[in-house]
């Protein structure tokens, strides 16, 4: 066995898990779930009781965090649920490009610049005319499966 029989395919994410499992009956409202592969905050959760020998279950209603639609699911309260990994990172706003990218400046100095700007109009035009007006501008991006978006702002005062 020499070190050349081992060739190993390199993945990003260092094989951290997009979503990890949870009893569906441990879920709340305001929680997050994977509701038919999108993640979802959420929103409602009633359980019933069922018959003589069947499974209590759980109704949710969520929330698409990335494109706002609604969703529902029901699961036996006793089953696991896939719940997304949800991260919120806050970075300034450097530039804003023609073609509708963003530049972030990361806590490590570093450049972030393959994110949008949000379709959320309130917010397209709250950094665009905060960015025009030459404030300091940071925005919170989320990110969850692989997908990030911007999802808020902060004014930390002029430049």
């Amino acid at each position: 066995m020499s070190d050349d029989d081992h060739h190993f395919e390199s993945k990003a994410d260092a094989g951290a898990s997009k979503t990890y499992p949870q009893q569906a009956g441990t879920i709340r409202k305001n929680g997050y779930i994977v509701i038919k592969g999108r993640p979802c905050k959420v929103v409602e959760v009633s359980t019933s009781k069922t018959g003589k020998h069947g499974h209590a279950k759980c109704h949710f209603v969520g929330i698409d965090i990335f494109t706002g639609k609604k969703l529902e699911d029901i699961v036996p309260s006793s089953h696991n649920c896939d719940v997304p990994h949800v991260n919120r990172t806050d970075y300034q706003l450097i530039d804003i490009s023609e073609d509708g990218f963003v530049s972030l400046l990361t806590d490590s100095g570093d450049t972030k610049d393959d994110l949008r700007l949000p379709t959320d109009e309130n917010l397209l035009k709250q950094i665009k005319d905060g960015f025009g007006e030459g404030k300091d501008l940071v925005v919170s991006v989320m990110s969850a499966m692989g997908e990030e978006q911007i999802c808020a702002l902060k004014d930390i005062g002029p430049k």
